[in-house]
């Protein structure tokens, strides 16, 4: 059997990646609809602040700032031709703290926002091109592995991994997908189809981020876990619940401690490596951490 490239990197270290960055970006000063990771170049300083305390509070996996850094996230914001230098910031933002940890940078690459081929204009190879100049960067800043993360179509995710592995073949792959459709995602993809099809494409982790909160989880996770080829390990990472109204405010209804539940439930089921999505803080990650290592 082939020795995960993921399992040997994470060692020692505890199985937790970090959590929500999005919203708490916001909370702490970036406007409503606003490019986040524009704060790579603009206020490095509150990038590598969250950073800090996801990694003091026991993740072993920081993720970079650069959900939305390819060419056409980015040109929502005018900063198409920014791409590399976002992504190559992000990642040294990352990097630099988490060497202060000893933890482990993880690339993110989200959704690019459009559709394929036959209901959009995107095709699988256009697709693997914008991935591969958001890597181009993010290798520059110094990643260890690829998170590919969000993904509702597997011809998108599929592009996203082939990319890393054209550009960066010798880092580990990890690839999650939302299912939040009736335990499927938007695109119809059903969890146990997603652990082989990611498999069978290069991914060494495969799994499920966002979602509807820990319950439908629960499931899903179940049935990545039932599906998973030999060797190729889990990883679910849940919002805390969904935003409901509160005032004027939403908020999110999971605390730390229910998903710390949540999480050393999943790892019992045969979750590998857990983490938290939207809604989540430090505050979960820390309580995650207790949960699956005590």
């Amino acid at each position: 059997m082939t020795t995960n490239r993921f399992a040997t990197l994470l060692a020692d270290r505890a199985p937790v990646f970090d959590g929500g960055y999005g919203w708490l970006l916001q909370e702490r000063g970036l406007p409503a609809g606003d490019c986040a990771e524009l704060w790579n170049l603009q206020e490095p300083e509150k990038i590598a602040a969250l950073h800090d305390e996801y990694a003091a509070a026991g993740a072993s996996v920081l993720t970079t700032n650069t959900f939305g850094g390819t060419a056409p996230r980015l040109a929502m914001h005018g900063l198409e031709d920014h791409v590399e230098a976002v992504n190559r910031a992000g990642a040294a933002i990352a990097r630099e703290v988490a060497d202060r940890h000893g933890a482990l940078v993880g690339g993110d690459l989200g959704p690019t926002g459009e559709l394929f081929e036959p209901m959009g204009t995107l095709t699988p190879e256009q697709a693997q091109g914008l991935f591969e100049a958001q890597l181009r960067g993010l290798v520059a800043g110094g990643i260890d592995l690829v998170l590919i993360e969000t993904m509702s179509d597997l011809a998108e995710a599929r592009a996203a991994i082939a990319a890393a592995r054209a550009v960066c073949p010798d880092l580990p792959i990890v690839a999650t997908m939302s299912f939040d459709t009736n335990l499927r995602t938007m695109m119809g993809v059903r969890p146990a189809d997603a652990a082989l099809e990611l498999a069978a494409a290069g991914a060494d982790v495969v799994g499920a981020n966002c979602g509807r909160g820990p319950e439908e989880m629960s499931v899903i996770a179940e049935q990545l876990v039932a599906a998973r080829p030999e060797g190729v390990l889990v990883l679910t990472q849940s919002n805390a619940g969904l935003p409901q109204l509160e005032g004027a405010e939403f908020v999110y209804t999971v605390g730390p401690q229910a998903l710390a539940e949540h999480a050393r439930s999943l790892r019992d089921a045969g979750v590998d490596v857990v983490g938290a999505c939207c809604g989540s803080s430090p505050e979960h990650i820390a309580a995650i951490r207790a949960a699956v290592t005590a």
